[in-house]
């Protein structure tokens, strides 16, 4: 297994195969794929890195976004705060819902299968979820699995959120799903994105586990994880962190120079993992212009300068050129998605 490779926290697979979810069939493969790596569960979840999603295709060949999002929805049902490695800690001692949210920003830590896009608005935080599988429907797996075992550790962890939905960009699976009323009103389906959206009034909500320095000091450890790990991420993950920290960063000669390689080494580091400079940073501008656009608050210029465009003119050009709408259109369709 390759730690670059995106997946998902190896205890929170284990504890799936032990639950009750997975049909014989499905568990049996799962565990000839571990058996085939060499190792055992217990030296998988010793190893704490991330099992490769891949995996999920391998056992549903036939996987589509129905399927993806029902074993989502079951793989959540099963998340522990015991589940996420090195974020479990600092999950337990959080002491408000806020806290809870900020460890998000480690989540490349322990799977770099789903990245969060965060934007703090007048009515609370948007979280937009987007998937790095390289497969659709692996993605609406991930998606819905991340932000499916976020609403259930909230319950867990301040007796229930009623309030903080999940929204998902695709349709409703069609097939009845066991356990429906676990995340019932809070899943809503044909968004025009896929985000969490938290009312402002319950980011300070206390949590029933509090442990201010136990917090302190893991965060302080998360950080120096990421920074041990940052060597060890392909190159466009390193290229992309660094467009994220300051989008203004603006060329590739600039990121290059951060990096410490030449412009033409970036382009070949990029293209031996079949992306480009360009590909990365309009990725990187299209997520963070739809979490933006999810505020109504805020007015088409304002995110336009925000992600660095000259006038809202280039902005909607290119807005369009990502999604197929302009942004108007993309928030007329917001206000008419199904609630």
């Amino acid at each position: 297994m390759r730690f670059s490779e995106p997946g998902v926290p190896p205890l929170a697979l284990i504890q799936l195969l032990n639950s009750d979810v997975l049909d014989p069939e499905a568990v049996a493969h799962f565990r000839r794929l571990i058996g085939r790596q060499g190792i055992s569960e217990p030296e998988l979840v010793q190893g704490d890195r991330q099992v490769p999603i891949r995996w999920f295709r391998d056992v549903y060949p036939d996987l589509d976004h129905e399927t993806a999002t029902l074993l989502g929805l079951a793989f959540a049902e099963q998340a522990q705060l015991t589940s996420f490695g090195p974020l479990s800690l600092p999950l337990v001692s959080a002491g408000s819902v806020s806290e809870v949210f900020e460890l998000l920003r480690f989540l490349p830590i322990i799977s770099s299968a789903l990245r969060p896009h965060f934007h703090h608005g007048q009515l609370g935080l948007t979280v937009g979820l987007t998937g790095h599988t390289g497969d659709a429907d692996l993605d609406c797996l991930v998606i819905t699995y991340g932000g499916a075992a976020l609403l259930r550790l909230l319950d867990v962890l301040t007796g229930g959120l009623p309030g903080v939905s999940l929204h998902l960009s695709w349709k409703a699976p069609r097939i009845p799903r066991k356990n429906a009323d676990l995340f019932a009103g809070r899943l809503v389906f044909e968004a025009h994105a896929s985000f969490i959206d938290v009312p402002v009034d319950t980011l300070q909500t206390p949590c029933r586990f509090p442990d201010p320095v136990a917090y302190r000091l893991a965060i302080t450890e998360l950080r120096r994880t990421l920074e041990r790990r940052s060597s060890a991420v392909s190159f466009t993950e390193s290229v992309r962190r660094l467009v994220e920290e300051d989008p203004g960063c603006g060329t590739s000669h600039n990121v290059a120079a951060l990096l410490g390689v030449s412009a033409s080494t970036l382009k070949r580091r990029l293209d031996d993992e079949g992306t480009t400079f360009r590909d990365v940073r309009q990725s990187l501008l299209r997520e963070r212009a739809i979490v933006r656009l999810l505020d109504q608050s805020l007015t088409v210029s304002q995110i336009a300068k925000d992600l660095g465009y000259s006038d809202t003119t280039n902005f909607s050009h290119a807005f369009k050129r990502w999604t197929g709408q302009s942004p108007s259109a993309f928030r007329q369709a917001g206000r008419r998605q199904p609630g």
